[in-house]
């Protein structure tokens, strides 16, 4: 019995310590993204007086074959206004070590997508998600990427960076 409340408090502590984050993900089957594959998010309503950072969460396996991934990433808002990014994000460090964080196979990275975003019309917003890949020296992008096991992203309360 004591054990199940100890895991109750954690659980509880983890809850407050954690509730002016918002994250969701989404498994890529297999490991194998397509090309034409978009992960897409509906995002939760947000207060609209609040500046929020977005941050995209990879999760890669060893599988990975490149040092860096680029990202086709849209941000529909409410009124059908879409902002369309192509962000290129490193992955390894130039002696092929894994930039992210975890221990075998598997490295999470938190990648800055948008600082002091706010929300500010009301109705649905959506997050889309596209690799956009190419080998050098190929101008067909890769159909099957390989090594990356999961997607998502987290919003986080605008925090002043120090001086």
């Amino acid at each position: 019995m004591p054990r199940t409340w100890t895991a109750v408090l954690w659980l509880l502590l983890i809850g407050a310590c954690a509730s002016d984050q918002i994250a969701d993900y989404q498994s890529i089957d297999q490991g194998l993204w397509a090309d034409d594959q978009k992960i897409e998010f509906n995002l939760p309503p947000l207060d609209s007086l609040t500046q929020y950072d977005v941050l995209l969460s990879l999760r890669n396996s060893n599988d990975y074959p490149f040092n860096n991934v680029f990202l086709l990433v849209t941000m529909t808002h409410p009124d059908g206004l879409a902002e369309r990014d192509t962000l290129e994000y490193r992955m390894a460090a130039p002696d092929g070590t894994w930039l992210g964080v975890g221990s075998g196979n598997i490295k999470d990275n938190l990648l800055t997508y948008k600082e002091s975003m706010v929300f500010n019309k009301t109705g649905q917003y959506q997050l889309s998600i596209q690799h956009a890949l190419r080998n050098n020296g190929q101008v067909q992008g890769v159909s099957q990427l390989k090594g990356i096991v999961e997607l998502g992203y987290q919003i986080k309360p605008h925090q002043q960076k120090g001086n």
